[in-house]
């Protein structure tokens, strides 16, 4: 069992690292770099309960968010890993394949969509954002790359 909790860690490690290179990338192409201070509010009020927000913008501050914001994207990056490290098993991580991965990191969009983004004000699947489509099509595409760097790292470690 350990060792599948340790290879999960490095593969969600190394899938979210690739995430955040791909955000990068997209940056050169005019895309907004993420901005991890709304989501660490967020994460900041769930300690008192309060999960929605008409506008995280209009919750009360925290003068650590921006830090705390890359620590629970990491931190959600690397559960995720756990998770999928534990449903596939050890015959996966011996011989890993996209597909599974892949199923994995779209499924994982549903907690931004459903959780996340309405957590932030903006709706249902970003329905309240001016451009949810968009939103929604970068999310996937995001997610698609968590999923190659789930499969990447779970071979280079294999």
């Amino acid at each position: 069992m350990f060792d599948i909790l340790w290879r999960g860690l490095v593969i969600g490690a190394g899938a979210t690292i690739l995430m955040d290179l791909w955000a990068i990338l997209l940056t050169q192409f005019g895309q907004a770099a993420p901005n991890w201070a709304p989501v660490g509010r967020w994460f900041w009020h769930l300690r008192r309960g309060k999960v929605f927000h008409e506008s995280i913008a209009d919750a009360e501050p925290y003068a650590n968010e921006l830090a705390l914001g890359w620590i629970s994207h990491y931190a959600v990056g690397i559960l995720y890993g756990l998770i999928f490290a534990v449903i596939m098993g050890p015959a996966w991580l011996a011989d890993p394949t996209f597909l599974p991965a892949w199923i994995f990191g779209i499924v994982t969009v549903g907690a931004g969509w459903f959780l996340l983004q309405p957590g932030l004000g903006l709706g249902w699947a970003a329905s309240k954002h001016p451009t949810p489509n968009k939103v929604r099509c970068f999310n996937l595409l995001a997610h698609t790359v968590f999923a190659l760097g789930l499969y990447g790292t779970a071979l280079i470690i294999g």
